[in-house]
C-alpha cells in the first residue's frame, strides 16, 4: 500500500521557503510553464466545481483532484477539497497519496513567497496589507515572514472575528498586527490578496509607487481581486503568459475594457529566477503578481514533499 498523508502530515513535509526553493529548482531545470496542460474544470450540481490538474517532469508525475464547494464553510466544512497522487514517470507506478488542500494551502503560498523574493522592496521592514483571513491567508503571512522583516500587518477580511482571529496568530508570531480597511492600501509596501472576492477589493490609484501587490484568489476569467487601474500602471509578473492570459480575470478584463492589450505582461516567474530581467522592475511603478494556480507547482512540491518524507524513485515509497 502506498504511502497516504493526511492534511496535517501533508503540512508538516514543508516549510513554504522550502516549497519555494523547489520551485525555483524546478525552472532552473528547464520547466517550461507555458507547455503545462492547463486546468480541467467540470460543474458539479449544488454548485460546486471539480478540478483535475496533471503534470509530469523528470523523473516523476502526478494529478491533482480538487473540489470547490463554496457552501461548505456553513456546513462547518473546507472550502477546498482534494488529494494529490504522486506517481514515479517511468513506470506510472503510484508513490503517495497527500491530501490535496493542504498541499495547495502550501503550494500557493510558496509561488507567492518565490516572486517576492524578487519583486518585494528591499532595505527596510515592510508594511503589509492582507485581505482574506483563510487558510491561503494565514500560509502567505507565514511566506512573507520568510522573506522579509514585517514593519505591521494589517488584515482586512469581510469576517471580523475571523480577521480578529488573524490578527492575533500574527501577533502571537512577534509581528504587530490589527483589522484595517481598503484604504490601508496606500501605506503599504506589501498587498496581499487571499480572497474568494470576484470584484476588486480596493481603488488601485491608492497604491505607493514600488509597493508590490500579490493576487491569488481566482483562476476565473470573470473573476479578479485587482482593479483595472492598479493593472494600468502596474509591472506586471505571472507564471505564465498562456495561463495567465487564460485564466487571470485580474488581466482579462481590464483587457475586455480596452485598458490594456496581452503584451502589458512585463515578464514571468520563469524569467525572474532565471535574471532575464531586472528583479525589481521601474522603482516608479506598483509591482503586481498574478497567481492562477499551475500544476507544474503541485507537483513540484509534492516532490519536495516526498523526498522530504524518505522517499524514492522506481516505486519504493517509504511509508511514514
Amino acid at each position: 500500500m502506498i504511502p497516504q498523508f493526511d492534511a496535517a502530515e501533508t503540512a508538516a513535509l514543508l516549510t513554504p521557503a522550502a516549497a519555494a526553493d523547489a520551485l525555483a529548482d524546478v525552472l532552473r531545470s528547464g520547466l517550461d510553464p507555458e507547455s503545462c496542460p492547463q486546468r480541467s474544470a467540470m460543474p458539479v450540481p449544488g454548485g460546486g466545481e471539480l478540478l483535475l490538474m496533471p503534470a509530469a517532469a523528470a523523473e516523476y508525475a502526478g494529478v491533482k483532484i480538487a473540489g470547490v464547494a463554496p457552501g461548505n464553510p456553513a456546513l462547518g466544512l473546507p472550502r477546498i477539497t482534494g488529494s494529490y497522487l504522486l506517481l514515479d514517470g517511468p513506470t506510472l507506478r503510484p508513490l503517495a497519496l497527500f491530501d490535496g488542500a493542504a498541499l495547495t494551502a502550501l503550494r500557493t503560498p510558496a509561488v507567492s513567497a518565490l516572486a517576492l523574493r524578487y519583486l518585494a522592496p528591499t532595505g527596510r521592514p515592510l508594511r503589509l496589507v492582507l485581505f482574506g483571513s483563510g487558510p491561503q491567508a494565514y500560509g502567505h503571512l507565514e511566506a512573507v515572514r520568510g522573506v522579509a522583516e514585517l514593519a505591521e500587518a494589517v488584515v482586512v477580511g469581510r469576517s471580523p472575528g475571523a480577521a480578529e482571529r488573524l490578527v492575533a496568530h500574527a501577533r502571537a508570531q512577534g509581528v504587530p498586527a490589527r483589522t484595517g480597511t481598503p484604504a490601508d492600501v496606500a501605506d503599504a509596501d506589501l498587498v496581499l490578496c487571499c480572497t474568494t472576492a470576484r470584484e476588486p477589493l480596493f481603488d488601485g490609484r491608492l497604491v505607493a509607487p514600488g509597493a508590490t501587490v500579490v493576487a491569488v484568489g481566482s483562476h476565473e476569467p470573470d473573476a479578479r481581486e485587482t482593479d483595472t487601474a492598479l493593472v494600468r500602471r502596474a509591472a506586471v509578473y505571472v507564471e505564465s503568459r498562456t495561463a495567465a492570459l487564460r485564466e487571470a480575470g485580474d488581466l482579462l478584463v481590464p483587457e475586455a475594457e480596452g485598458a490594456i492589450g496581452p503584451g502589458h505582461i512585463n515578464g514571468t516567474l520563469a524569467d525572474l529566477v532565471a535574471g532575464r530581467m531586472p528583479a525589481a522592475g521601474e522603482p516608479s511603478c506598483p509591482q503586481l503578481f498574478k497567481s492562477v494556480g499551475m500544476a507544474w507547482e503541485d507537483l513540484a512540491v509534492a516532490v519536495a514533499m516526498y523526498r522530504a518524507a524518505g522517499g524514492t524513485t522506481a516505486g519504493t515509497a517509504s511509508a511514514t
